[in-house]
Formats: C-alpha cells, structure tokens, sequence
C-alpha cells in the first residue's frame, strides 16, 4: 500500500547478524530430517502392548495397565538425559467414583537462556473403549491417542540432542478421557512453578488419514483454536466490544503460526487446516485446560476422523471392524504430523516469546502501536490486516528495543502514519538476531500470550 509508512526511526532493515545466520528454514529442516517413522511405529507397538491404559486400570501391574504404560514413557524420556518427573494428582469426579492417583509423564528440556520460556508439547497417554468406565476390556488406544504419546517421545529424542534459547517442555497425560483430568494437572504446575507459557501444543488422534465414510486425506492436519480468550472473558468482553479481539486470541495467532510454518516447510508435505472453534464440534481435548489457565493452546488432529476406531469395543459386526488398532493407522502420515510438531516446538523454543503490543490513534489519521519488548528480541515485526481479513496482510520491521516514557515504562513504538485504527487489527512479533520469529501477539484487549490480569479497581473518589 501507499502512504503507508513510518514517522518512528525505529525501522530497520535485517540485521548483519540474522543474514551471517543460516536462515531457519534451513534449520529447521535438518531438524525434521530426524523424525524416524519406525521409531514412532515401535512407540505405538508397545503402548498397544500393555493391553490398556485406562486411568482406572492397574498402577502397579508390571505390563499391564496405566501405571506400566506411564513408567514406561517416563523411562524412554530419562534415557535422553532429560530431567523427568511424574506430576501426579489424587482425583475424585464424575468418571473417577473413588480417589485415584493420576500420574503424567514428563520431562524438560532447560533453556539456555530463557528458562522460564515454556513451550510444552502434550498426548494423552490413556485410552478407553465404549464404556468410559471400562477400565477392564482390552483397549488398545492405537491412535487415540497413542499417536499422540508417540508425537511426544520422538519430539523429546530429536529435539533433546539439540540445545534452544527458550524450554521445551515434553508430556504424556493421563486422565483425559475421565475428565482433562491430565492437562488441569499440568497446567496447574506450569502455573504454581511460574512458567511463561509460550505455547501448548496438544496432540490427539493425529495418526489416520481415512474416514468411516471413506474419505481419505493425507495432505492436510487441523489445528483447533479459540477466538476470544476464555480466561479473563468476563472482564474482556466490554472492552473486546469497543476495541475488537473476537478473532485475535494468541491461541488463534498461534494457529496462524503454524500454518505459516508449513507453509515455509513445503518439504514435510502437510497444510495446515486452520478450524477455529475451541475443539470439535461438542468435543474436548487437553489443551482445553491451558486454555483455561490463561495460556496458548491449540489441538492438532486428523483431517479425516474415523469413528469405527476410536471408543469403541474391540469387535466386528455386519463386517464392519471396530476398535483403535495399529493396523488401522497411516504411518507415513502420523510421521509428517510430528515433523510439524517439531519444527514448532524448535522454532517457537528459539525465537523470544511474542511482545506485548498496545495501539492508540482514535480520532487520528495516524495510528500508533506500540509494546513491551521481549527478553532476548533483536527486532520486532509489526503487521496488520483489514478487520474482515482473516490473515495478517501488511508488515514493517523495527527495533526491538525501546525507549523510557514518563511513566518510567521502556516501550518500543511506531507511528503508521495515514493508517486508521478503525479500520485495521494490529499485531507485534519478536525476532531473534538469528531471525526465528514468534508468533504476532494482537494488539486487542486479551492479545497479549501472558495470562490476562484485570487491572486493579480505580480508588474511590471522596
């Protein structure tokens, strides 16, 4: 566009270090290249192995069971040389009748040098058959979620022999299909350690690409995402009226994200279908909890859901075979599922968390954004889009440092001048100087990636 641009002298061009850097493409499809298919299939093959893997089944069986499935996920983890710990809950609710302890598998990656940057991958490591209460029945959980569980390890031994600025954080939950009972607990640790929570990319039945039906599609995943924020809604909603943010939650940005990652990775072959509603249609997943806690989760799962093979009895009726069996899964597409996954998480875990932007320019022919800069962004990119664009359209790169207003705040600023904020949503992202970029954080009320925090009541006028 014309008479756009910049009254800040904050415009930069790419820095000297970003164009000495091999571009992050480059690196992040080495990354990939070590994403092994017959590891993932071995994975499933032993999750499969211990018969089932309900939260109510045995803890202490030595092959069978919950308790073996979790001690085995942790085991594989600890051989990485990663720090491992089981975060457990005792739990009592509609589908758990009597206190059950409810352990998730975990390990973490330190940062070296953000540590308290958290990007947290997630599968549920439990499965289930028709009756949710069936904790005896063979339930062999293949791809729901095995393949999820298997994203999770394979994530941990390609990415755990690399080193990134930010922590990756890597979880096999239980207790998802009594309740998202996993992915409270975690989200309740990620919360009680203090964790700036990137991004939680939560992985459920991402390991078929035919339907029921027989509708078959190997080229595309979708990622769930929320518009307006949940957490925080109450207080968001009179301003999101006025201000807009109906489709600008940082969990929709990270979907944006990642759609343009794969697109800037045409080798792994897979398009990102962008659904933007929580989860499925009546439907819910783990990420639901971080969601609920303030932080951006997005769900990935199958283009093509099959039905026949996810909660139900092992059984065959009018020829047609039900149950989640491995034989049922498309390995060459559950292994471009993870290659995503990967290049996420390493480029999210190496890029600095996204900025905290605000915008002003009411009754102006100018429009100012501005934002908190975040730790370790070398400069920013500010974009903006019409408001009944769905996609980011406009970008200008800046500095990522700032500069000390009167309130003693250090903000980076700039000044789009001919632009009116009327007519445009606004957002910020942080790059580092090897050029990984974050995902945009919108300048709209609840934008920001941190957990929303009202501001406190004005004092009382005497």
């Amino acid at each position: 566009m014309r008479h756009l641009l910049l009254a800040s002298a904050m415009l930069l061009p790419t820095t000297a270090a970003a164009q000495q850097s091999p571009k992050p493409e480059v690196l992040l499809n080495q990354v990939v290249s070590e994403v092994s298919q017959q590891r993932i299939h071995r994975d499933i093959e032993k999750l499969v192995s211990f018969g089932t893997r309900h939260t109510l089944s045995s803890q202490t069986d030595p092959k069978r069971g919950i308790g073996a499935s979790v001690r085995w996920a942790d085991a594989e983890m600890k051989r990485l040389g990663l720090t491992t710990l089981q975060i457990c809950d005792t739990v009592t609710g509609r589908r758990v009748p009597t206190p059950t302890k409810v352990c998730n598998a975990v390990a973490i990656q330190r940062g070296t040098e953000r540590l308290n940057d958290v990007v947290i991958i997630t599968g549920h490591i439990d499965s289930r058959v028709t009756d949710v209460m069936d904790f005896t029945k063979d339930a062999p959980g293949a791809n729901d979620d095995g393949s999820g569980t298997a994203a999770v390890l394979e994530a941990a031994r390609v990415l755990s022999k690399r080193k990134f600025p930010g922590t990756i954080v890597y979880a096999a939950l239980s207790g998802e299909e009594q309740g998202l009972l996993g992915g409270k607990i975690l989200a309740d640790y990620a919360k009680a350690q203090g964790w700036n929570v990137v991004a939680n990319l939560n992985n459920d039945i991402i390991g078929n690409s035919c339907g029921s039906d027989g509708v078959c599609n190997d080229r595309q995943v979708r990622v769930f995402s929320e518009g307006p924020r949940w957490q925080g809604r109450e207080e968001l909603a009179a301003q999101q009226r006025s201000l807009g943010g109906e489709n600008d939650a940082p969990s929709r940005n990270l979907s944006r994200f990642l759609d343009s990652l794969a697109e800037r990775l045409p080798a792994i072959g897979l398009d990102v279908m962008q659904v933007w509603r929580n989860d499925r249609f009546g439907r819910g997943g783990d990420h639901t909890e971080f969601l609920n806690a303030g932080y951006p989760a997005v769900r990935f799962s199958v283009a093509v859901e099959n039905y026949n093979h996810q909660h139900q009895d092992l059984r065959t009726e009018n020829g047609v075979e039900y149950g989640d069996t491995i034989d049922k899964m498309d390995f060459p597409y559950l292994t471009k599922v993870v290659k995503l996954n990967v290049s996420a998480l390493a480029a999210l875990a190496s890029a600095p968390p996204p900025p905290e932007p605000t915008v002003e320019g009411a009754v102006s022919t100018n429009t100012m954004v501005s934002w908190l800069p975040a730790e370790g962004a070398k400069t920013v990119v500010v974009r903006w889009r019409r408001t009944d664009s769905n996609q980011w359209q406009h970008a200008m790169s800046g500095e990522g440092g700032c500069t000390r207003g009167n309130d003693g705040i250090c903000r980076g600023f700039v000044s789009l001048r001919g632009i009116r904020v009327d007519d445009w949503v606004f957002g910020v992202s942080s790059v580092s100087a090897n050029g990984f970029e974050s995902p945009v954080a919108s300048a709209v009320p609840g934008g920001a990636f941190k957990p929303y925090i009202a501001p406190p009541p004005a004092p009382a006028q005497r």
